[in-house]
């Protein structure tokens, strides 16, 4: 195991790491005063050349986001997704908490490139020390010269404000958080066209994950090169895992992305809980595919885990043991996607209930083989058919566990 410093989660774990105060003290703000002596076209060129990829679970490069966003257009804006509900994710919480001023320095940077003005950041209702948090380094930063205007004397100015989420996971999502910042019901948009294009008050908007702009500051002061040589071939840098289930040390690990799942499972989080062996394992998110023991040595980057049929995802790693129960597992996974189901499209509005239901059957000893049919028939007719990921998201670990565990729910049958 080779032995990496943290960069993302450097300050953490100092004493008031939330403090502006202990932020300047260990380097902090010097990444924004480098960029503010370079212009905006060269902040994004080495973006792109550091090959950042959205932390948020796309993936998609930041880069090459940041460049659809138009020169001209006269009001552009930056929106902040701390809006993290994805089951099994708990890194932006912490970054939020224990370090804002080193998202907050990002997000002036990324403003700054793109030629936003006004950025705003949206956090999940739930995170009330998150909120103070945000509130406070915002106020720290305008103190210091680091926000309103002519920050720094560069003639760049830009306004920060935070607004809460009413706790909907869909707002994760980013055309419905932008519904919701503007007041209305967070329901997803049609794309094309992107935010980028037309976002917020139909202005291009730039959306970013709390790790994507955390990562910011590094990459412009340690430079691209620096970055693009941590990680694989075509997933760079560090990256936060969370590591939470049947492991005896949960908790956020930041490694380099292609670090082999078994390593942060045997090496950084414990190993298995009493001894127990590993039955099944969700590698970044409740909505991505479920893996089974076999796929342990999987390297954890965009590209491995799509070729071993699954997704990086949030990089949320779930450990179950071969205690585990796959059905009661998928059933707690459906309960919270119909929930958090939004309404808007028949396949997850109604499909999404009939398979709860058929899971809730199955659970409690009423189903029967043909139930477990159904339950198929429904995921497939969900997946990649909604309006947004979600229904595919809730798909994907219905489809996976019948693929890899169908002897679990087969038990479940009492009456044929």
């Amino acid at each position: 195991m080779v032995k990496w410093q943290p960069v993302l989660l450097a300050n953490v774990h100092r004493p008031n790491s939330e403090k502006i105060a202990t932020y300047l003290d260990h380097g902090g703000y010097e990444s924004l005063r480098k960029a503010l002596k370079m212009s905006p076209e060269e902040i994004i060129s080495e973006v792109k050349a550091s090959g950042l990829r959205g932390r948020g679970g796309a993936g998609f490069p930041t880069g090459v986001k940041w460049s659809f966003i138009s020169k001209d257009a006269p009001v552009k804006y930056l929106a902040v997704n701390t809006d993290e509900g994805e089951p099994g994710t708990f890194k932006d919480r912490l970054i939020v908490e224990r370090d804002p001023h080193s998202i907050l320095e990002g997000v002036i940077i990324s403003a700054y490139a793109v030629g936003a003005n006004r950025a705003f950041v949206y956090i999940r209702g739930e995170f009330f020390l998150g909120v103070k948090r945000w509130i406070k380094a915002i106020s720290d930063a305008y103190q210091h010269g680091f926000l309103g205007k002519d920050i720094l004397g560069s003639g760049f100015d830009l306004d920060v404000t935070v607004h809460r989420g009413a706790g909907a996971y869909i707002c994760g999502e980013e055309t419905a958080m932008i519904e919701s910042l503007e007041g209305k019901r967070g329901i997803p948009r049609s794309k094309p066209p992107y935010p980028a294009q037309k976002g917020l008050w139909e202005k291009p908007t730039i959306v970013q994950n709390v790790e994507t702009l955390s990562n910011i500051p590094h990459i412009i002061l340690n430079g691209a090169k620096w970055y693009s040589g941590i990680g694989t071939e075509k997933s760079k840098g560090m990256k936060i895992f969370c590591v939470s289930g049947h492991v005896n040390s949960p908790g956020n690990f930041e490694l380099p992305l292609g670090t082999p799942l078994r390593e942060i499972i045997y090496e950084h989080a414990g190993g298995i809980r009493m001894g127990h062996d590993i039955k099944a394992i969700i590698p970044g998110g409740s909505s991505t595919p479920i893996i089974s023991a076999e796929r342990i040595a999987v390297p954890m980057a965009f590209e491995t885990l799509q070729a071993a049929g699954t997704a990086l995802g949030t990089g949320a790693i779930i450990v179950m043991d071969e205690t585990t129960d796959m059905v009661e597992v998928i059933r707690r996974t459906t309960r919270f996607f119909v929930h958090e189901s939004c309404g808007k499209c028949l396949p997850c509005r109604l499909g999404g209930k009939q398979m709860l239901n058929l899971l809730e059957n199955l659970s409690a000893g009423k189903g029967s083989m043909k139930d477990i049919d159904d339950l198929e028939y429904l995921a497939k007719g969900i997946y990649g058919k909604t309006f947004c990921p979600l229904g595919t998201g809730m798909a994907e670990p219905v489809l996976s566990a019948l693929r890899l565990f169908r002897d679990d729910f087969e038990k479940k049958i009492t009456t044929h």
